[in-house]
């Protein structure tokens, strides 16, 4: 995902010739994305308060978009990945009550419903989170409800089917203590990474124009 984020930022804010809306980078932020979301609905099975987290969560996702609305007004974060993943937590507790066969049809509906309602557009920004956009709407990051809470559900439901036992479905054992730390600290480096990856393309460019 940082280095998605890399590619968009030079495109973006350097004026770099690269695609990331189609082809091997545009996959690269896709997967790490949908990763990042079904290891989310994994690892929520082992939190003891999802509300709290996903409440935290939230507040972290207002401030992007209060941030980006003052420096990005055109393109601001409505509902981006961290909206979805607060309200994702929230959820945790009753998708976890529901048996596994009835998750499954969730995110398949869910999912179902993205193709279904795709290109509809709506004359507010209060659809944003179901996946219902307006004419004209851009954002830098944008994850609604439909279709990517199912990827959190089928993370959810690999908790329950496996992951329960805290066991790993890979036959080995390896320890790194950064790896570690990184896994340990990973919302802070998502949260502080683009503000360093932008800050550091505007220096640059500052001081190149000087």
């Amino acid at each position: 995902m940082v280095t998605f984020h890399v590619i968009f930022d030079l495109k973006e804010f350097a004026g770099i010739d690269i695609n990331y809306q189609s082809g091997f980078w545009y996959w690269i932020g896709k997967i790490s994305a949908l990763m990042f979301l079904f290891v989310a609905g994994i690892s929520s099975g082992f939190s003891k308060n999802n509300v709290k987290r996903g409440i935290k969560i939230l507040l972290f996702a207002v401030t992007i978009t209060f941030v980006t609305y003052i420096f990005f007004r055109e393109q601001y974060i409505r509902f981006g990945i961290l909206h979805l993943l607060g309200v994702s937590m929230i959820l945790f507790p009753l998708l976890k009550r529901m048996n596994n066969v009835l998750l499954l049809i969730s995110a398949a509906v869910i999912a179902f419903t993205a193709v279904l309602t795709k290109g509809t557009l709506a004359d507010t920004s209060l659809l944003l989170p179901f996946g219902i956009s307006y004419k004209g709407f851009v954002s830098l990051d944008y994850y609604p409800i439909s279709p990517y809470l199912s990827v959190f559900i089928i993370g959810v439901l690999a908790y329950k089917m496996y992951y329960y036992k805290r066991e790993s479905l890979f036959k080995f054992n390896y320890k790194n203590e950064y790896i570690s730390a990184i896994s340990k600290n990973s919302l802070g480096i998502y949260l502080i990474h683009q503000p360093i990856l932008v800050g550091g393309i505007f220096l640059f460019n500052f001081l190149s124009n000087k």
